[in-house]
């Protein structure tokens, strides 16, 4: 399996060499256009003058003096280049070579080039010159006129390839040893980059294998020398690792309060049971015995029933607007209440209720609204001292409808507030009292108001405690 290192590393360089390669070409065909682009510059050059030279000393019928010849042969050296003269038949008359006496005089261009040359005014080709020479060159020729236009031969000019060629090959191989040079520096120094790049993705993988190990404090090191990808990929990760951390410690804390809520009542139920079976407790007490069994039997069936209800809401992740209606939150109100007139009246609790004198209207689940009014209304009758108050108010602000739920009595201590809605958080840690409660109904109630889209607050001081929670209000 290819590692990072190795995949950037290979791309990285294959891309070098095939851009060095690109450029190398590019850059040897534009070189070979220029010098051959140039050698004809210089040959077409060369090839004017000559022929202008021998126009001058042909009218003059002094083609063989020496003075001709020597400026011919200084021509020649200068240019660096070979030139011969032939007459309007194509014969070869004169040779910069040796203008005395040439091996090339006497030999006959053909018919087709000397008429080529003679009609375009210029021939310009590249290959071997027959007879002459044996190499393959740069071939230029012009034809010679008089000053009334008559052709009195043709100047063909040649230089060989060789020299161009030998220009280019060094070129080439300079190159090639400057590239080679680049090459070597860019692996070392894609290398030690590749390298950097892959460092942290080597540690963020040795600590997501601590962290699938158990260790949940695992964390990857953020440093400002991080790409602003990789740094955001740490901090992801991070923070995912913090979440499934917490949602860690909320498992074993949920499986231990509902070990620990399970283990009181079943062990009630197995002793009673037990005793009656095994004669211990006598049957004139039986039924006693048998209505607790029976009153921890339903706690536990409340329990199962409102762990079911919290696991339904979170799965939901928020109410879906189908089960969603347009109802009244004062009627609601004033029905959920009714329900508790019995423990009201027992307790001599007096009750304020102070509502808007007309409807006000919500759009949202009635049922899951119902049972956080009832919640927190139980909270409210359960802790209030006999012959206290509680109140049921409903206030309008802007879009929001606040439905707040108070009651006297002993204060929440300040430290407590944050943790009230949590899972099985009771204020009295023995569990000593209220036996009735399972620390579950305030947070059933915030799992619905959020799911809601909506807020709940709680506050406590003065020796009132008061719930307020908002739901949108509709036309």
């Amino acid at each position: 399996m290819k590692t990072t290192y190795s995949r950037t590393f290979l791309t990285s360089m294959v891309v070098l060499l095939l851009a060095l390669l690109a450029v190398g070409i590019f850059l040897r065909a534009l070189l070979d256009d220029y010098l051959t682009d140039s050698a004809y510059a210089r040959l077409q050059k060369d090839a004017r003058v000559i022929s202008t030279l021998t126009a001058a000393y042909s009218s003059e019928d002094s083609l063989n003096s020496m003075e001709y010849l020597m400026n011919l042969d200084i021509a020649d050296q200068i240019s660096d280049a070979d030139t011969v003269i032939c007459d309007p038949d194509g014969t070869i008359i004169l040779c910069a070579d040796d203008p005395l006496g040439c091996a090339h005089q006497g030999l006959t261009v053909g018919k087709d080039y000397l008429n080529k040359v003679i009609s375009e005014g210029s021939a310009r080709d590249i290959g071997v010159i027959q007879g002459l020479y044996e190499d393959s060159r740069y071939v230029y020729a012009t034809p010679i006129r008089s000053s009334d236009g008559t052709v009195l031969g043709i100047v063909i000019v040649s230089q060989s390839v060789a020299a161009s060629k030998a220009v280019l090959h060094k070129m080439t191989d300079l190159y090639i040893a400057v590239s080679s040079l680049v090459t070597i520096v860019a692996v070392m120094l894609i290398g030690l980059f590749v390298h950097q790049q892959s460092k942290p993705l080597k540690k963020m993988a040795q600590t997501a294998r601590a962290f699938g190990h158990g260790d949940l404090d695992a964390r990857v090191e953020v440093n400002d020398h991080y790409t602003m990808e990789v740094e955001e990929l740490a901090l992801a990760f991070n923070n995912m690792a913090s979440s499934l951390q917490k949602s860690e410690y909320q498992r074993q804390e949920f499986v231990a309060n509902v070990s620990h809520e399970l283990k009181t009542p079943m062990t009630t139920i197995g002793g009673y049971i037990d005793g009656i079976l095994d004669g211990t407790i006598p049957p004139e007490k039986s039924r006693h015995y048998m209505q607790i069994v029976s009153d921890e039997t339903k706690r536990l069936s409340r329990l199962v029933r409102s762990m079911l209800d919290i696991s339904q809401l979170q799965s939901e992740s928020g109410i879906p607007e189908e089960k969603k209606l347009r109802f009244d939150l004062e009627e609601t109100v004033g029905q959920v209440l009714i329900t508790f007139e019995q423990k009201i009246n027992a307790k001599g609790v007096e009750v304020e209720v102070e509502m808007p004198e007309h409807p006000v209207f919500t759009m949202a689940n009635q049922d899951y609204v119902t049972q956080v009014i009832y919640n927190l209304l139980d909270n409210a009758v359960k802790f209030c001292p006999a012959g206290g108050t509680l109140g049921v108010k409903i206030r309008e602000g802007g879009s929001k409808a606040y439905i707040s739920v108070y009651n006297d009595g002993q204060t929440i201590p300040p430290e407590e507030l944050p943790l009230v809605f949590d899972r099985f958080h009771k204020l009295d840690k023995s569990r000593s009292e209220n036996r009735d409660g399972w620390g579950l109904g305030l947070y059933i109630v915030k799992t619905i108001v959020c799911s809601h889209g909506e807020n709940i607050s709680v506050s406590s001081r003065n020796g009132r405690t008061e719930f307020t929670f908002t739901m949108p209000i509709v036309n």
